[in-house]
C-alpha cells in the first residue's frame, strides 16, 4: 500500500471577496474529489481572499499508480483559469502497512 499526500497553494488574482474565493476553491475541491476519489480539503488561509492552501491524501496499490495520480491532479490544478499554482508539495510514503 502506498500513501500519497500533497499540499498546494493557489493565488486567485480575480477574487475580490471571500465569496469569490470560496466559489473557486469549492469547485476545485469537489472536482478533485469526484474525479480522483481522494480526500481533499482547504487547509489554510481561510480569511484571505486571494490565497488558498488545499491538501489531499490518497492510497493506491503501487508507487507508479500514485505518481500518475499526483501528476493528473497537478495537471488539473494548473489548468485552472481563475488561479495560479504557487506551491506544489507532493509526498509519497512507501512501505506503509
Amino acid at each position: 500500500m502506498i500513501v500519497g499526500i500533497s499540499s498546494f497553494e493557489l493565488h486567485l488574482p480575480g477574487s475580490r471577496s471571500l465569496k469569490d474565493k470560496r466559489r473557486v476553491v469549492k469547485s476545485l475541491v469537489d472536482r478533485i474529489h469526484q474525479r480522483f476519489r481522494v480526500s481533499v480539503a482547504e487547509t489554510a488561509f481561510h480569511d484571505l481572499h486571494q490565497r488558498a492552501e488545499i491538501s489531499l491524501a490518497a492510497v493506491t496499490n503501487g508507487e507508479g499508480e500514485m505518481e500518475t495520480l499526483m501528476e493528473d491532479v497537478h495537471r488539473l490544478v494548473e489548468s485552472l483559469p481563475e488561479a495560479f499554482l504557487t506551491r506544489w508539495d507532493p509526498q509519497i510514503l512507501e512501505g506503509v502497512s
